[in-house]
């Protein structure tokens, strides 16, 4: 008897887990999906019925007229474009540099990578500031140009020590028949630590293709006179400027009247939804090495 009320005892006490567990996971769930959806519904209603309120998970009017007005300026398609293009070259770029140098830190036999570490760190903390920068960047011509977007940020020390942890926790004996075998130390970066870092180069990636796809302020600063080189994002941010001071000053006849029809509030959830997409497209396929890119890469202390 006791056998079986300790069964029972037990069976009871995990079923009121599952339920507990299961309760948390939707509320979790919920409260994780309700503002991406109250974004894409505000973004689908028509505006002046948005400015009533009440829009919560359903549109009351649907309207194509939000996306209409960002897709009718000129210059989106072009940035679009560009977005797209540093934000696979950035993020290529990134993940070859920050990793080179992870594995050159990562090696023992290397006498300067406490020095180099150090120096990485320092970057970390301390910053030549916002107008150095820009002299720096005039300096070496790099004004109106693409590589303005992928050169100065290439080097993250924050993603090159989270390689290098992951690198260190690989077995040395990996490299060591490699080298008895007869491969010099860039065959061994390219067959066999590469391969073997795709967690936490996914994980890096995720962060680098992020902050290039969502990156504005760069083309404001240094490409904002060469209308070929603009980016989505900061033609959407000129977009939302537009709702914001007015359609008076607005000089085309047509945009003028359909920024009328519109509502800051509505164009703004529109140009979330428009931005926020890709990266959720991307993010499935990087996601099962998320978590494990981050656990194995930590840094240590």
């Amino acid at each position: 008897m006791n056998r079986q009320s300790r069964a029972i005892n037990t069976s009871r006490s995990d079923q009121i887990f599952d339920i507990v567990n299961c309760s948390f996971m939707t509320l979790a769930f919920v409260i994780t999906l309700y503002p991406f959806l109250n974004v894409l519904a505000i973004s689908l209603n028509d505006s002046m019925d948005t400015v009533k309120g009440g829009i919560y998970l359903w549109p009351r009017k649907w309207t194509w007229a939000n996306y209409d007005a960002i897709f009718s300026f000129k210059g989106l398609i072009t940035g679009f474009k560009i977005s797209l293009l540093r934000t696979f070259v950035g993020t290529l770029l990134g993940l070859l540099s920050s990793s080179m140098l992870a594995f050159v830190l990562s090696r023992s036999d290397f006498q300067a990578r406490k020095l180099v570490s150090t120096f990485l760190v320092m970057t970390m903390y301390v910053s030549g500031g916002l107008i150095p920068g820009f002299i720096l960047i005039r300096h070496l011509g790099m004004m109106n140009s693409f590589w303005v977007y992928v050169l100065p940020g290439m080097v993250s020390a924050w993603n090159v020590f989270i390689i290098r942890s992951f690198i260190d926790g690989l077995p040395s004996a990996l490299q060591e028949s490699a080298k008895l075998d007869g491969a010099n130390d860039f065959t061994i970066y390219w067959r066999v630590i590469l391969p073997l870092c795709k967690p936490v180069l996914a994980t890096v990636a995720l962060f680098l293709a992020v902050g290039q796809w969502n990156s504005w302020f760069d083309t404001f600063l240094y490409n904002s006179t060469a209308r070929h080189l603009t980016t989505l994002q900061y033609e959407l941010m000129k977009v939302l400027q537009s709702t914001q001071i007015g359609s008076n000053d607005i000089h085309d006849p047509n945009m003028s009247q359909l920024m009328n029809r519109i509502s800051p509030e509505s164009v703004k959830m529109a140009i979330t939804i428009v931005v926020t997409v890709p990266i959720l497209i991307v993010y499935p396929f990087l996601q099962r090495y998320f978590v494990k890119g981050m656990t194995l890469g930590a840094v240590k202390s």
